[in-house]
């Protein structure tokens, strides 16, 4: 509101100044030095006040500003502290030793899970393990035979044994 208000103050005072400047003028046609000089300096303390008035609204506007971020900062120092309160009610409910404790329980619980699967399936002792690999790797040993490549070149025409349909020419499979 300060801020408007001094914007109305800076137009009044603006006009002021052109109606004095302008009224310098017909003073000077006239003759009248004196008071046109007088009617001057007015004008030039008026000039100052719209300075001053310019400056007041600067600095109107910075604390405006200040303030606004100043609102933001308590906003995030207050989020902070609502997650601090609740992090600290999350550490009384959840000690380090109960932490401790739920993951001792969660590996036997794992562990038992592992004991009955393996009783359930029959598991495989060291052996049975220890020979699987060793056909595992056999199998991926062997090399496939292939059948053998023929050491004559290759026909260069095809010889049309039958037509067939949309069979492309033989012109054309060489150029591909």
């Amino acid at each position: 509101q300060q801020r408007d208000k001094l914007r109305q103050y800076q137009k009044r005072i603006s006009l002021n100044l052109e109606r004095e400047r302008a009224l310098a003028r017909e003073l000077l046609r006239d003759g009248k030095k004196e008071k046109a000089m007088l009617l001057l300096k007015k004008k030039r303390y008026q000039e100052q006040l719209l300075d001053k008035t310019e400056n007041q609204i600067s600095n109107l506007e910075r604390m405006v500003q200040d303030i606004e971020f100043t609102q933001i900062e308590m906003k995030v120092i207050e989020g902070l502290k609502i997650g601090n309160e609740c992090l600290n009610k999350m550490h009384q409910v959840m000690s380090i030793e109960e932490v401790e404790r739920i993951m001792g329980e969660t590996q036997d619980a794992v562990e038992y899970q592992r004991q009955i699967d393996e009783i359930l399936a029959g598991s495989l002792t060291e052996e049975d393990e220890d020979a699987i690999l060793e056909e595992l790797n056999a199998i991926t040993q062997e090399q496939m035979e292939l059948p053998e490549v023929p050491s004559e070149p290759l026909p260069e025409k095809i010889p049309e044994a039958s037509p067939v349909k949309n069979r492309p020419k033989p012109e054309l499979v060489a150029a591909s």
